[in-house]
């Protein structure tokens, strides 16, 4: 209620929010027309001069005007020339650009000018060199005096010299194009000079350029001297290519390459590898890989496609070419083609895998199966009730190989896993009983030991996984911790089946380690189930 003579309370308008005003100090870049609007700062020990004329400073001398900051021992500005000229240790800092020398010589806003005996350092691509004077162009663009550039990391002693560093007559830099073009060049690794380049031009950032990459240079008694030129080719921003030839001595002339692609519904990469007339070994050597992956959705589920090919030309191209564009040392090169389709709680597979086995007759290996072709399929319902998990899982799959390698019959291999558990979770523990029952059907092409042409096996398997957490509270150190305890128990019963007539297509044991001591079965793969009681 209002006090006597007093009106009716008014309400009092908020006030407006504060509005903050722009500056190109601020700015990432500041604008050219702001530019020479903005005011110069000088400071140091000793200063003297004429306003508006000339400023002399002596001691720490310091000029700065929006991102470029000169320092020096001495220096000297002259305001209608817009001119500094700076002595002693000086140092200047444009937009992270460092340079350091003995003169300096530069119209501030214009950035035109010289700088003697100078090394710089570049913050886009941490590049470094040195360079007996360094011409400032503009704001964007230099041209470097016998200099040196180079992007290996410097170590901090006396001694240390980069891996890789370039040595030129002329660096034209360009910031904006983000290029760098160096004339009468001469590549040096290790201090010691290995290719002239009277032209190259290379990117002064992260950013992708197309041009020369640096070489791979090798010897050995077998191939001799091998020199490898790459070349990359930036296609676009989802696609780019390596291109790269090779002269080995003893061999020949080896040419190859990489290209990729990147796209959202799809990604991969092809390389190949061509060396004609190996003249050890009198043939033509190649190879080549392909690796794609993609994912469509539809209205009936989601599609997958994954490819993994590789493939060369013989047994002894691993030991050979092995520091090919692939850089293949393996023996074991698929050819695996594999087809997804989910929806919901049901997932299908449809695969083929191949295999080329580079044999060594010294050391002969037993090649894997080949899939030719494998189908799966895979439903696991994700609400049960009365919170039960449960699965099935469905596979036929054809294996061939090399009889006379695998000492098996080749055959046709189908089984059938279902599973139910219940997991009782709290916070003080768990408890997971799960009870699985596998079967497979086993049809070859020549008899087993036995005689017989098929086979068949049903196994049930129970298992019980249960855990406890204990926690308190502790103190380690003068520091609060909580300790934590978590003993585990896990039982699991297999009955006992004789399987050493089946084949072993694609089962080894498992490694021992911490996760495996909580499965039930101490084989990877579905031809051996281990009989457990404990």
């Amino acid at each position: 209620m209002p006090l006597a003579g007093m009106g009716q309370e008014q309400a009092v308008p908020a006030a407006a929010a504060p509005l903050l005003r722009s500056s190109t100090q601020l700015s990432e870049k500041i604008p050219d027309a702001a530019r020479s609007q903005l005011p110069v700062f000088v400071s140091g020990e000793r200063m003297w001069g004429q306003t508006d004329e000339r400023t002399v400073v002596e001691g720490d001398a310091q000029l700065r005007r929006g991102d470029t900051v000169i320092h020096a021992d001495r220096m000297e500005y002259t305001v209608p020339d817009d001119l500094a000229i700076a002595s002693g240790k000086v140092r200047i800092n444009r937009a992270g650009n460092v340079y350091e020398g003995s003169e300096l010589q530069l119209h501030v806003d214009a950035f035109e000018g010289f700088f003697s005996d100078a090394r710089y350092r570049f913050l886009a691509n941490g590049a470094h060199g040195v360079a007996t004077r360094v011409d400032f162009l503009d704001r964007d663009r230099a041209v470097v005096h016998d200099a040196t550039y180079t992007t290996c990391t410097r170590e901090d002693f006396a001694a240390w010299q980069p891996d890789w560093i370039l040595r030129a007559e002329r660096l034209e830099l360009d910031q904006v194009q983000d290029v760098g073009v160096a004339r009468g060049a001469v590549l040096e690794f290790k201090g010691v000079p290995i290719l002239p380049v009277p032209y190259i031009s290379f990117p002064l950032s992260d950013k992708r350029k197309s041009g020369l990459l640096p070489p791979t240079l090798g010897i050995d008694s077998v191939n001799g001297f091998e020199y490898s030129q790459p070349y990359y080719w930036n296609i676009a921003p989802n696609r780019d290519a390596t291109l790269d030839a090779a002269l080995i001595t003893k061999r020949g002339v080896r040419v190859g390459g990489e290209f990729r692609y990147l796209e959202p519904t799809y990604r991969g990469r092809l390389l190949g590898d061509m060396l004609p007339s190996d003249r050890l070994r009198n043939r033509n050597r190649w190879s080549y890989a392909l690796e794609h992956s993609a994912t469509v959705g539809t209205p009936a589920g989601g599609i997958g496609v994954n490819l993994n090919v590789r493939r060369v030309s013989d047994d002894n191209y691993w030991r050979d070419l092995g520091r090919g564009t692939q850089g293949d040392t393996q023996r074991l090169l698929p050819a695996d083609a594999l087809f997804t389709w989910g929806s919901g709680d049901q997932q299908l597979m449809l695969r083929t895998l191949r295999w080329q086995t580079l044999q060594d007759p010294l050391a002969p290996i037993v090649p894997p199966y080949d899939r030719l072709p494998q189908l799966q399929w895979r439903y696991a319902p994700g609400h049960l009730g009365l919170g039960l998990d449960a699965s099935v899982e469905l596979d036929t799959t054809h294996f061939r190989s090399d009889r006379s390698l695998t000492l098996q019959p080749n055959g046709q291999r189908s089984y059938a896993l279902a599973q139910i558990s219940r997991p009782f979770v709290w916070p003080a523990g768990f408890l997971t009983p799960r009870l699985q029952m596998h079967a497979s059907h086993y049809q070859f092409d020549s008899p087993i030991a036995s005689g017989a042409r098929s086979a068949s096996r049903a196994l049930p398997t129970f298992s019980l996984d249960s855990g406890l957490v204990f926690e308190r509270d502790a103190r380690f150190f003068g520091r609060a911790f909580v300790q934590t305890l978590e003993p585990r128990a896990f039982y699991t019963y297999t009955p006992y089946r004789d399987q050493h007539l089946l084949p072993a297509y694609d089962t080894a044991a498992i490694d021992f380690n911490f996760a495996t001591l909580f499965t039930e079965n101490a084989y990877g793969g579905q031809d051996r189930i281990a009989d457990n009681n404990l």
